[in-house]
């Protein structure tokens, strides 16, 4: 059941005795003052459906420890010892001197079960509430985007461990497979560890493989066939691994047409490779060619004069759906203190009128959210953009480039600096071919034989505005806001709740720290 704080105080209740120790506007005092209205009842009331049983910690207690540990980057242990020790602690919770502290494990029950309920942002929107009622983000309309890479615990698995474990899981979790596996498999997954085979003989090693596909292949024939019965959640999900990891990292072998059994390990990575069976979601991705890392993104929006995180989430590290002009749209338009501001507009003090003018927001980044797909997003959501446009190569060193080409939209046409006029095909390729071959610009322009061709961008309007925008002193200067978010996010990524922790599954990903940021 529900477990709720009691109204009247301890004998040695921490506020009265040594309250005046915290300092005033520290965020101990605020939580003192205010936790109650924060974390009211209410806070955890759907987790509690029974009024039996033994009560829970109070919500009030729940909601001010998660926060002060995310604050102060504080481990489970540290936590506990925390809320035993620390005078600031018990008077920012409302225990007694005296109080003993909880178990460190209770602090991962409490992260899981909020992260799998209906409301696992609950702590996020707490924050974001005393953050609109304080109105410090009233008119302030800028926004900066910026992301990282966030290192996941588990180890990069091959070929051959992911076969096996992902046969193994569905051993283990669908009815009945256990049976089905001894029965239609050639090698023995019940004994632990890879099969014995002398693994510096290649052919043995393609053998094993082959061994495995085909295993994984007639598993899945016999389990997910027409009359095979419909799964539950957690054996469907081990079905589908095995499914994705028997053809992720393997084609025919050479000579084969991919039905003769034999197949050998693919010579190029998957884009979206499953690199372990234990968290499925972490990815590898780069931050360049010779920085590898295994993990996930994490993406931030904030305001840069408060340094406040308005929005963040967690995605894979590779993919378009995680990719950064992606997921920065969807942060700017899901705003919610932009939407309060919007409503307030709606509304103007008769002393406010000017902030119905320039009611979006004006959006920072770098060059990787200048997309000219998410630059058309902004523009149709009525935002200003302060983005750094990806510089344009030219085809010859210090010779032209697209933009002293002129493109007429409405006409369909491409015009060169030559004034050669060509149309766009309707994939919006151009070549200019013949009239290439006299040009006395030539080499200026290109080195192919066939002459100087091109694809236009279907936005590339908003992209060339970009680019001259990018020359402006009035960008130049306004630009630099954007640093503002490195300081943050490095903040952010130093939280070892996130980047350390071997639990990166929902519960981590939703847990509170990476969000609207406390820490003013």
């Amino acid at each position: 059941m529900q477990g709720q704080s009691r109204v009247d105080r301890e004998l040695l209740d921490a506020q009265v005795m040594v309250g005046e120790l915290v300092p005033q506007g520290s965020v101990f005092a605020f939580l003192a003052e205010h936790r109650h209205e924060l974390f009211p009842d209410s806070f955890i009331a759907d987790l509690f459906q029974s009024s039996t049983g033994r009560p829970s910690l109070p919500a009030d207690l729940v909601g001010s420890v998660l926060v002060l540990k995310e604050l102060f980057d504080l481990s489970d242990t540290q936590t506990a010892e925390a809320l035993k020790f620390d005078i600031r602690w018990k008077v920012a919770c409302g225990r007694s001197l005296t109080a003993m502290s909880f178990d460190p494990s209770t602090l991962v029950y409490w992260r899981r079960r909020i992260a799998a309920s209906e409301r696992p942002d609950r702590v996020f929107d707490a924050v974001a509430e005393v953050i609109t009622e304080t109105g410090i983000l009233t008119g302030r309309r800028k926004r900066c985007l910026d992301s990282t890479i966030f290192d996941d615990a588990v180890a990069t698995q091959d070929t051959v461990t992911q076969l096996v474990a992902a046969i193994r899981k569905v051993a283990r979790v669908v009815p009945g497979a256990a049976e089905v596996i001894g029965r239609v498999t050639a090698l023995d997954y019940s004994r632990p560890g890879k099969p014995a085979i002398d693994w510096d003989d290649p052919q043995a090693k393609q053998n094993l493989v082959s061994d495995l596909v085909n295993d994984a292949l007639a598993v899945l024939v016999e389990l997910t066939g027409e009359n095979a019965p419909e799964r539950e959640d957690k054996a469907a999900d081990a079905l589908g691994l095995l499914a994705l990891v028997a053809g992720q990292d393997v084609e025919p072998a050479e000579d084969s047409d991919g039905t003769d059994g034999r197949w050998r390990i693919a010579r190029k990575v998957a884009a979206d490779r499953v690199i372990s069976t234990v968290d499925v979601e972490t990815r590898h991705t780069r931050k360049s060619k010779s920085n590898r890392r295994d993990g996930f993104r994490g993406h931030v929006s904030a305001e840069p004069e408060t340094g406040l995180i308005t929005d963040c989430e967690l995605t894979k590290a590779s993919g378009e759906a995680g990719s950064d002009p992606v997921v920065g749209e969807q942060m700017i338009s899901r705003d919610r203190y932009h939407r309060v501001d919007a409503d307030a507009a709606d509304n103007p003090k008769p002393d406010a009128a000017d902030e119905q003018q320039g009611r979006g927001l004006q959006v920072y980044g770098d060059s990787a959210y200048g997309t000219g797909e998410a630059r058309a997003a902004y523009r149709a959501a009525g935002h200003d953009t302060v983005i750094k446009p990806k510089p344009l190569r030219p085809a010859v060193d210090g010779g032209f480039t697209l933009d002293d080409f002129t493109v007429d939209e409405a006409g369909g046409t491409v015009t060169c600096p030559a004034g050669h006029s060509r149309p766009m095909s309707p994939k919006r390729t151009v070549t200019f071919g013949r009239v290439c071959a006299g040009c006395p610009l030539r080499s200026r322009c290109t080195t192919a034989q066939d002459g100087r061709s091109m694809t236009i961008h279907p936005h590339e309007e908003l992209l060339r505005a970009a680019r001259a925008q990018a020359r402006t002193p009035q960008f130049k200067q306004d630009y630099p806001t954007r640093s503002t978010v490195e300081r943050i996010i490095a903040w952010a990524a130093t939280r070892t709740a996130i980047v350390s922790s071997s639990d990166t599954s929902a519960s981590a990903r939703t847990t509170p720290g990476f969000g609207p940021d406390v820490h003013r």
